[in-house]
């Protein structure tokens, strides 16, 4: 059960942050050089396949100009 819970969470977190990517005119490939990752993490955050530590949230927020609480505002 805490395994689907927690995925559920990982999918919804990951298309907030595809939602605000975009709005802010980001492609993966940008917001990953941006912030200094591969972008196959973005595209695995994106798609709620691996769990970000709070840092990188905290850094995506930033770099997106976002308060980080939108990230989890779904």
């Amino acid at each position: 059960m805490e395994y689907i819970e927690n995925s559920a969470f990982l999918i919804a977190f990951g298309k907030n942050l595809r939602k605000y990517r975009k709005l802010k005119g980001f492609t993966q490939e940008q917001l990953a050089n941006d912030l200094g990752i591969e972008i196959s993490q973005i595209s695995r955050i994106e798609r709620g396949v691996i769990n970000t530590s709070i840092g990188n949230a905290y850094t995506i927020a930033k770099v997106l100009k976002i308060d980080i609480k939108e990230l989890f505002d779904f």
